[in-house]
């Protein structure tokens, strides 16, 4: 079956089925990159199942990594399902990684030194936001549930794609919030704004966490706001060795998607293989 020309038009349409659904705005923005960059590649031609692989195999020339390749076809597929179109195209086969990449992974003395470089550079609002993600494990986009009210509460309530889960605030994390709060003259509602009042972006945050590399020492390839909530998932499953319960606090549909984030180093289990003392 084939598709109809990817238009600036059509892409339009589909950002707004996207928010029908109720999508992250980050999610609609990565729905419709790919789609913009795959528009560009057929420059014109209709959309069908073989130009479409034409397009993966041209990925993959391209040296694009398959789980980044993988990503855009979900992208792709998730369009096709929205043009009515009966076709979708293969992931590649990946096998499941033993082991998670040391040299984009964020350690705890990492950590504290971004936290303190930002409050050592007058950015406070950035210190503690980066100290309630971590503490919490909040996605980026949830940033927005963490009120005044919630703190109050001690604990915040979470809504995201029709789901509904509560997470809870440490003590001193809600005494912190409250005070920065009340500096700020904020009385209710989110905590973390820009000065015109507005949510703070994605991008935004992203962007004042990387100013921070220089100062504190830490590889920008391992800053960034996601890091935050995958050092909470690690410390938090250290701590009681419950995936499921870890899987609920983070908001997981699957615990597939909890393992993939307490995967150890390499270096961790080259140590494993050494303390089995199966070589004489």
């Amino acid at each position: 079956m084939e598709g109809p020309v990817l238009t600036r038009e059509l892409l339009i349409t589909y950002r707004l089925h996207l928010r029908t659904e109720e999508h992250a705005p980050g999610t609609i923005e990565k729905y419709l990159r790919d789609p913009r960059t795959l528009s560009l590649w057929l420059e014109e031609r209709r959309l069908t199942k073989e130009l479409a692989a034409e397009w993966k195999a041209h990925l993959l020339s391209a040296g694009y990594m398959p789980v980044t390749i993988n990503s855009m076809l979900a992208a792709l597929n998730g369009l096709c399902r929205f043009l009515g179109l009966d076709w979708r195209i293969r992931y590649l086969k990946i096998q499941h990684r033993m082991f998670r990449d040391q040299s984009r992974e964020l350690n705890r003395p990492e950590y504290d030194r971004l936290v303190e470089a930002a409050r050592g550079s007058g950015k406070e609002r950035l210190a503690l936001l980066m100290e309630a993600i971590c503490a919490t494990g909040v996605r980026v986009s949830e940033v927005k549930y963490l009120s005044v009210e919630a703190a109050q509460r001690g604990r915040a309530e979470i809504s995201l794609k029709g789901k509904i889960r509560v997470i809870l605030l440490a003590g001193k994390l809600c005494r912190k919030l409250l005070k920065y709060a009340k500096k700020q003259k904020i009385t209710s509602g989110a905590i973390f704004r820009t000065r015109s009042g507005k949510y703070l972006s994605r991008r935004q945050i992203w962007g004042e966490m990387k100013q921070l590399c220089k100062t504190a020492g830490v590889s920008p390839e391992k800053v960034y706001p996601h890091n935050l909530r995958h050092l909470f998932a690690r410390t938090f499953y250290h701590a009681c060795k419950d995936i499921a319960r870890l899987a609920d606090v983070l908001g997981h549909s699957s615990i597939e998607t909890t393992r993939i984030y307490l995967l150890t180093t390499g270096d961790e289990q080259l140590r494993q293989l050494d303390r089995l003392g199966l070589v004489s």
